[in-house]
Formats: C-alpha cells, structure tokens, sequence
C-alpha cells in the first residue's frame, strides 16, 4: 500500500501556481495542508507535514532536513508584499511592529536594519493590524503576504524588503522553499518537481481557478505572479540564502 506523503505549503496568492500543479498534475498524490508561512513551519516541526513550504528561516534550525526541489518564492526585484511602511523615513522610525506570519521577513527586517538602515529600533509584535490607523508617526510597520494589497497607498513611505536586500547584496532573494525529511522517497520528491514544473507552467490557469480573480478577471494577480515573483531556486538564490543564514540576526518582537 503506497504511502500519501502530507505537504503543507503557504496560503497565500504566491503558492497557488504550486497548489495548482499539485492538484492537477497527475503525478503525485499527497493531502495538502495550506496555512500561513509561520503555521506552515509549525506543522512541519510537529510532525503534521513529510513535505513543506516553509519561511526560510526557519531552514537551519532544522534537522533530518534537506531542501528540495529547483523551486521558491523568491523575487529579483521589488516583491511587493514583503514592506516596511511608515510615515516618516526609515532613519527616523523609532519602533517597528512585526507581522509575525513570517519569521524570514522579520529577520530580515532586522537584517536590513543592521546592514542597509543603521537604525536600532524597539521591535514590537503585531497582533492587531488596527494599530496601522492613526500611528504615532515614529512607529513602521512589517506588513507581509495578501493583506499588503490592502495598505498600498496609506503610507508615504514604503521599503520593498527584496528590493532593499539586493541593495546591499547585489543578490536576488528567497523568501520560503521546499523541504521534506530524511527518508522521504526519492521518487516522491521527483513527482513534487514535476508538479511544481507543471504549476509554474500554467501561472494563468492556476489564477482562473483560484479566489484571486477578483473584478479585474486575474489580471492584477496573474502580474504579481509573473512581474514580482520568481519560482527559481537557482545558484544565486542558494548564495543569498548562505549569506542571510550566516548573518545569524535573531529578532525577538516583545508582545505590547
């Protein structure tokens, strides 16, 4: 009796390529589990999950691991839903609040801070997006994943993580990759690339039958995907992914 390999993978409109070529790509049967990046980790950690996408971060803390697969959620220019936002110039923030869906995003906010800002802010965690509205204008906030849509335009300021990363790196970045356990079939993993090849190959379709169509029929989804995303897990990716991992930063948000 074959075994059906258990894969949790990110909820958010950059999976759902990947979610697509599970579902349709005939090669691979598995139960699916999607869940915010930091619930993703979660399961994984707690044995919920063989397979996983997970926050990148979350990788070297790991053990019986190997990451997997020739694909990410990375980006090589402006991600636009990894941003700090703010009222005043990032040199003038004095405290940062952190969308904790993430831990790859906050560290490397906090990287960005160290290397690229110069800033040593008070890091606060965001529980309650409310606090965006009618903030004292020396606060910023760590937004990431669909809602970030939702604020475009509310601040004038706003810092594209990617962007300022490869600022200071001249390196492309990857925010989440694939990962399964020791012991994990060779075979199972073969048939999870072919299924993520087939989902990046039809980006379109996976937006059609997705939530995301939205009033604009795809459209404003389906450039994200294209424009802002990159599903590569390439050399320079590897590098970045060194480089982030060797700075050893470990933000720690103090509950408010």
């Amino acid at each position: 009796m074959a075994i059906i390999p258990k894969i949790t993978a990110v909820s958010y409109l950059n999976t759902i390529p990947f979610v697509y070529g599970l579902k349709h790509a005939d090669i691979l049967r598995a139960d699916i589990t999607l869940a915010p990046p930091a619930e993703c980790a979660r399961n994984y950690i707690e044995g919920k999950a063989d397979i996983a996408l997970l926050p990148a971060a979350v990788v070297p803390e790991l053990v019986d691991t190997n990451v997997i697969t020739d694909y990410c959620i990375g980006a090589v220019g402006p991600v636009r839903t990894v941003t700090v936002m703010s009222h005043l110039p990032i040199s003038k923030v004095k405290r940062i609040w952190l969308d904790g869906h993430s831990r790859t995003s906050v560290q490397l906010c906090g990287y960005l801070a160290k290397h690229k800002w110069h800033i040593e802010p008070e890091w606060l965690k965001l529980d309650d997006y409310s606090r965006t509205e009618d903030a004292p204008e020396e606060d910023a906030f760590l937004l990431i994943g669909d809602k970030v849509f939702d604020y475009e335009g509310r601040f004038p300021y706003v810092y594209d993580l990617a962007v300022e990363w490869h600022e200071v790196t001249k390196l492309p970045f990857a925010f989440a990759v694939w990962v399964a356990r020791k012991g994990v079939p060779n075979e199972t993993i073969d048939a999870l690339q072919q299924a993520l090849t087939f989902g990046v190959e039809h980006i379109w379709e996976a937006v059609v039958e997705s939530p995301y169509m939205g009033s604009d029929n795809g459209i404003t989804a389906y450039e994200y995907l294209t424009r802002n995303i990159d599903f590569i897990l390439d050399e320079e990716k590897h590098r970045a992914l060194k480089k982030f991992w060797d700075a050893g930063i470990r933000i720690v948000p103090r509950s408010y």
